[in-house]
């Protein structure tokens, strides 16, 4: 009997997991560590911190469903890998640390044959000074970024709407935290879902609502933007986004580096080197993402983190890390199997993987600062990523170190992208567009760097309907309800 650890248990975690044990039935051991008790499906998050969709709404209990699927799991973090055993023992082996109540900070050493890290980001408030963490976290900004983020986020949200009703004019600022923040898609349909329930509530005209972020033009998104046609047509996806922000009366900054955050307050550095800053009375600022510090030592007890770990914290995997300069980027860069490269029976998926470098063009201002989106790694990606290389390492079970492995390059897959921008059964809207490839192939498309009859969107009330039904569907799958493996990744 072969086991299987799963260290993680969101979007890529969860759909290796599942799919692993079906493949594998009981003749294999298969284990998912994750400190949530709760999985939650972070796509609607952003209606949770509107008030559209409670916490219960787009979360459930994980130990049910596991349970179900006759997955073992327990509710713990990943604190450290051991590839090569102990001194007097080979057999590799991972550090646990339990959150469940009742166990919180009990320790257990896990034996594995096969490793998947699907541990996703830390949430790096830290980076930006005051953006607030731990206990500080929501002092001057909010977040959606988890259910309970976004609950709070709704109750102040609701205050400020309370404060434009009784004539105080509010200012609300949203984007991304940091110069080096992805995510940008979160924060664009938060934004947008404020501006439509502010509407609603009747009190838009009492808000001046205000977009930041580190890209270097609306509609970049972390993908360096894209063309795709709209009505026949070819459009940017700058323009595309800009017409939407006139439409919406949504002003904007880009180019940002948001550098420290105060009461009421922020500071930020442009692309060109020039600083300023800007009020509000409520502002959800995405923070960047790191790797969660995951730990690795040989034998001997000598740190190997390095070894295993790019300098983010995100694991290596068979990606091309020494490209060099923009001009040096090819597709061909991004990782096919997601194997680490030193030891072939660990694997990482979904925003676990280190990129080999970035999707937009690398920028920084005079000073020095880097201020670029990062590679976008959640949703569709991040599943399809979770269930090649759970079938990989079912493979490998199953067939021996000779099997082949399984492929999702991000340079060859395509992605659907579903934005709300407003929540409403006759009048919500959403940008639904589809890209082809994630990450652009110049080479084998000339000029745009995509295939334009694969890359498309449009905005409207269709979209709204088509995000929602996707919203009651993944939770469906990640239920494990009948007829799961029919809904895509």
């Amino acid at each position: 009997m072969s086991r299987l650890i799963i260290m993680g248990g969101g979007v890529s975690g969860h759909t290796a997991a599942t799919f692993a044990k079906k493949w594998l039935g009981d003749k294999h051991e298969v284990i998912v560590v994750t400190p949530n008790s709760q999985w939650n499906w972070i796509p609607s998050n952003i209606w949770v911190g509107v008030g559209q969709m409670t916490k219960e709404q787009v979360t459930f209990p994980l130990a049910p469903v596991y349970k179900k699927a006759k997955i073992d799991y327990k509710q713990a973090k990943a604190v450290s890998i051991h590839p090569n055993g102990k001194a007097d023992n080979d057999d590799a082996y991972i550090t646990i640390e339990y959150t469940e109540d009742g166990k919180v900070g009990q320790t257990e050493e896990l034996g594995y044959d096969y490793l998947i890290n699907a541990t996703g980001p830390k949430l790096n408030f830290g980076a930006t000074e005051g953006l607030g963490e731990g206990s500080n976290l929501g002092e001057h900004t909010v977040s959606v970024c988890t259910a309970d983020h976004a609950e709070h986020a709704s109750h102040e949200l609701e205050k400020i709407f309370a404060k434009a009703k009784a004539g105080e004019r509010q200012k609300i600022l949203v984007g991304t935290g940091h110069g080096m923040c992805t995510c940008q898609g979160a924060a664009f349909e938060y934004i947008f879902n404020i501006e439509h329930e502010a509407k609603k509530a009747g009190v838009r005209d009492m808000i001046d609502i205000k977009w930041i972020s580190n890209e270097a033009f609306l509609g970049d998104f972390g993908m360096g933007g894209l063309h795709m046609k709209v009505g026949g047509y070819a459009v940017s996806s700058k323009l595309f986004a800009e017409s939407l922000f006139a439409e919406r009366n949504v002003d904007w900054i880009i180019g940002a580096h948001v550098s420290k955050v105060e009461a009421g307050n922020i500071h930020y550095e442009l692309l060109d080197g020039s600083t300023g800053e800007e009020s509000f009375d409520f502002s959800m600022l995405i923070p960047p993402f790191a790797g969660v510090g995951l730990k690795a030592y040989d034998k001997a007890g000598e740190d190997i983190t390095a070894t295993i770990f790019a300098p983010n914290g995100f694991m290596k995997v068979d990606a091309n890390y020494s490209a060099g300069a923009y001009e040096n980027w090819k597709a061909s860069d991004w990782p096919r199997t997601y194997q680490n490269p030193t030891f072939s029976n660990m694997f990482a998926c979904g925003i676990a993987f280190a990129p080999p470098h970035i999707i937009s063009k690398p920028m920084s201002s005079p000073n020095g600062t880097p201020i670029n989106p990062t590679p976008p790694r959640t949703g569709m990606p991040s599943g399809i990523i979770g269930k090649a290389v759970a079938h990989s390492v079912c493979d490998l079970i199953t067939k021996g170190d000779s099997a082949k492995l399984h492929e999702a390059s991000m340079a060859e897959m395509g992605a659907a992208c579903v934005a709300s921008s407003g929540k409403g059964v006759f009048n919500g809207t959403a940008a639904a567009m589809t890209v082809y490839p994630v990450v652009p192939d110049f080479e084998k498309y000339p000029g745009t760097g995509r295939d334009t009859d694969y890359t498309f969107g449009e905005i409207g009330l269709a979209g709204h309907w088509i995000k929602h039904i996707l919203h009651h569907l993944f939770i469906y799958k990640a239920k494990v309800k009948p007829g799961w493996t029919l809904i895509p990744e």
